[in-house]
């Protein structure tokens, strides 16, 4: 059984079976966020992070519009510090989806554009439309992307890669991000959320101090030395061995029967 509230006036969330669908619903504008928008995201990931129900969250837009970048109207005849404190903002809330617990899926239906991409970039799966298009397009306002997008791009794809992206503004389509390793998988429209929500309900399935550990191991790797890493890794597998759900997935594979995990 699902349930549907209304977080935002363009933000609705619907949750089932552990998973949270958070759609961006402003077609009109291709899901250009408004500082509003993110502020409401914001509050919503804080709220999220510590919401032991969901164990996996879905990000996704509405039509032709994935987040076709920050709304530019924004930007027009305000001061700089006006400008400085909505980037702020912005680069505040994508970390606060990256150090999310729970993974993050984006479904990305169409325009993922400047934050559009940021925020994709966030996510610890992609899984892409053939509509979809992915692009930093700030150049050709004059400008740069302000959140993460030059960090997480280069971490992902090297610096040359992400120089010709940034520096051209271009786009690119799901099959390109893919050959990138940028993006999970790409499918055709009408499997988008099928196949986004099969990921997102296949992680949910399995015991979720087991898969948070996981995605921080994996993150926190990525910024330690090796021998760092693998002391972590190994104290992490130290306490889950003393978790209840440890014990119920040995006995369920030894039982020959479905695991009842329970997140503690």
């Amino acid at each position: 059984m699902s349930e549907q509230r209304q977080i935002h006036e363009h933000l609705v969330e619907t949750r089932r079976n552990g998973v949270a669908v958070l759609r961006v619903n402003r077609e009109s504008a291709l899901g250009a966020l408004s500082r509003g928008m993110v502020e409401a995201l914001g509050s919503y990931l804080e709220d999220l992070r510590v919401d032991d129900e969901v164990r996996v969250l879905v990000l996704t837009g509405t039509g032709r519009g994935f987040v076709a970048g920050a709304d530019i109207n924004e930007y027009s005849e305000v001061s700089r510090a006006a400008f400085d404190g909505y980037q702020r903002l912005s680069l505040e809330v994508f970390e606060r989806l990256t150090r999310l617990p729970q993974p993050a899926v984006a479904a990305v239906n169409g325009y993922a554009l400047g934050g559009g991409f940021e925020l994709a970039l966030c996510c610890d799966f992609v899984v892409a439309s053939t509509a979809a298009r992915f692009g930093l397009p700030e150049v050709k306002l004059g400008l740069l992307p302000g959140g993460g997008g030059t960090v997480r791009l280069t971490r992902l794809i090297g610096a040359p890669r992400a120089k010709e992206l940034v520096l051209t503004g271009r786009r690119m389509d799901g099959a390109e991000a893919e050959r990138m390793g940028l993006v999970t998988s790409v499918v055709e429209p009408a499997e988008l959320m099928p196949t986004a929500l099969a990921l997102a309900e296949g992680i949910a399935d399995q015991a979720p101090l087991a898969v948070r550990e996981g995605k921080r191991l994996v993150d926190d790797g990525l910024e330690s030395g090796l021998g760092a890493a693998l002391l972590r890794e190994q104290q992490s597998l130290s306490w889950l061995y003393t978790t209840e759900d440890a014990r119920e997935g040995v006995a369920a594979f030894l039982e020959k029967r479905e695991a009842r995990f329970l997140g503690r």
